[in-house]
Order: structure tokens, then sequence, then C-alpha cells
């Protein structure tokens, strides 16, 4: 429904051309409506999104047994990390007791620790290093329009993401062939606790539902080649709650849909360095509205959100 999430090509921001400024004119307003918007004209090899898909696919493909003996540990700085079918609920982090979530994933964050990288399928490891610098990349560019739009210099934000904590997910959603439980869904309703999040994402029932602000649940539109970009908390609070980080799901397939409704989708989590101070903007405080958060470390942050999400 692009009415309410809209498209925006980000190209003439990319290469600095003079319609930049209603790029990032488009970008404030919907970070401020929803939240939410899809970016075309953005520059990501194509080459290297699809490696990453068809290897990670591949991957969820080979048997259970060979898949949860690899990503288990924390012991490699840069490794992989697994997570079986069900053992998340996001929900959770808003507080909500659910069934775990209809999927599995593969994690990976160069700053992050994980378990060694498995032997199959071959060049796994270098496919999420690959598309890693991509997303770093289209990260930097729009760091550069959310600036522009704010009013700030277009590097404002850099010295935050010098030994940034990014993660980078592949989730497999399976076909349902038997009802999910009550209240288990293919990902729980939950916000992003980052800066923000870019999405590879693809066609299918079952797919990602934003929550509009009087309560409306959207269904996130399927743009071939597009990315869905949402901010997440860290970003929110930088903006006095200006800017939404707005509740999401993925819903699951209806149960007569027909076809497949296997799906698979792409997530990287852009986090600051884990010593970056987030405090309100001075653009988002004025008399009438002051900073409604005290300044916080990223890491203390984090940890904040997690003590508040598993409270009792």
């Amino acid at each position: 429904m692009t009415d309410d999430i809209p498209v925006i090509d980000i190209g003439p921001f990319r290469r600095g051309e003079a319609a930049a400024g209603a790029t990032a004119r488009a970008v404030e307003a919907a970070c401020r409506d929803t939240g939410f918007f899809l970016v075309t004209g953005h520059g990501v090899s194509t080459e290297a999104t699809d490696r990453l898909y068809m290897l990670a696919r591949a991957f969820f493909d080979l048997p259970e047994d060979f898949k949860r003996a690899h990503g288990g540990g924390t012991d490699l700085m840069g490794g992989v990390a697994f997570a079986p079918l069900a053992q998340e609920a996001l929900a959770a982090t808003l507080g909500l007791k659910t069934p775990g979530d209809y999927k599995e994933s593969l994690n990976f964050g160069p700053r992050l620790p994980g378990s060694a990288w498995p032997a199959r399928p071959e060049g796994l490891r270098e496919a999420f290093e690959a598309y890693f610098r991509e997303m770093e990349t289209l990260a930097r560019v729009l760091r550069g329009v959310f600036c522009r739009a704010i009013g700030l210099a277009e590097d404002h934000f850099e010295p935050a993401f010098t030994q940034h904590k990014s993660a980078l997910r592949v989730i497999n959603y399976p076909e349902q062939t038997v009802d999910p439980l009550p209240g288990q869904m293919r990902a729980g309703v939950h916000t992003d606790y980052g800066f923000m999040t870019i999405l590879r994402s693809e066609a299918s029932s079952g797919g990602l539902q934003v929550q509009r602000r009087d309560g409306v649940w959207l269904d996130a539109p399927a743009i071939d080649g597009a990315f869905v970009v949402n901010i997440g908390d860290a970003f929110m609070r930088w903006t006095n709650d200006a800017w939404v980080s707005t509740p999401h799901r993925v819903a699951n397939p209806p149960r007569d849909g027909g076809g497949s409704s296997r799906r698979q989708s792409i997530p990287f989590f852009l986090n600051p360095n884990a010593d970056t101070l987030i405090a309100c903007l001075p653009q988002f405080e004025t008399p009438g509205h002051p900073a409604r958060y005290a300044p916080i470390t990223y890491a203390d942050y984090i940890a904040l959100k997690t003590k508040q999400a598993f409270a009792g």
C-alpha cells in the first residue's frame, strides 16, 4: 500500500544532484508519519544480494541436526549464529507473552560473537561479508539523507559508527504445514532497538505488516529491487520521539492461500558504537517540548531496553 508507506528514489542524493533536497524532504515526512519507507536508486549490488540469498537458502535446506551443530556458541568474534525454529519470540520485547516465532535465522556481525562458520554451503561467510559491506555503504548514504532532512552536517553521525555494532540476519520463514499455535506468528509485533533497519524482502503470502499511528496494520509493499527502511528506537530517542520507531510484525500466511508461502528476508540492523551518547538533538528540543530523555550511551540503552522487555 504505497500511499501510506512511500517509495523514495535516493539516487539523486547519492549522485549529488539538485533533486537531493526533495529526497531529504520525502524521507523526513516518512520518518514523522510512519517511520517506514522503501528506497530505490540505492546502488546495492544485485549479485551480492542474490548470492547471499541463495547460499543462506541452501543452508536452511540442510538437515536440522547439521544446522543446530553450527552457530550456537559465542567464542568467535565475527562468527555465525544460528537460531532454530521458534527459539525467538519478538513480542516479548514489548512485554507480550507468545509462543516462539515461526522462523529460523542466521546472524552475523564483524564485532559480534558467534561460532565457527560451517563448511557447507561453500562461500557462505564470504557472501555475508560482501553483503554487509554493501549495507554499510547504503547506511552511510541514508545517514547523510537523515542529516540533510534534520538540518545537520551530512557527516554529523559518522563518529558514532566507526566501530558500529551492526548485525546482518537472514531469516527463513518455512511453509506452515500445520496451524500455528494460538498467538504464534512468523514474527511477533516488535520495534527495532537500534538506529535503523534496512530490509531486503520478497513478495509472499504472510509478509511484513506495519502498524500505522492510528493502529491500522498495513501490508508493506514488496517491490523488486527496493529495500524497506525503518528507523529504530535509539534514533527515535535522538529525535525526541518526533520520528517514529513503528511496531511491525510478519503475518502468518492464509491457510487456503494456495502455492508456496515460504519466505526469506535479509534485515541489516544498523547500531552505533557501544560508547555513543544518545542525546536529544537541538533541532528537536524547544521550550514547549523539552528533551524527554536523559543522555545515555548506546550500550547502557540496550541494557535498559532488555531489562524493561524481560522484567518479571
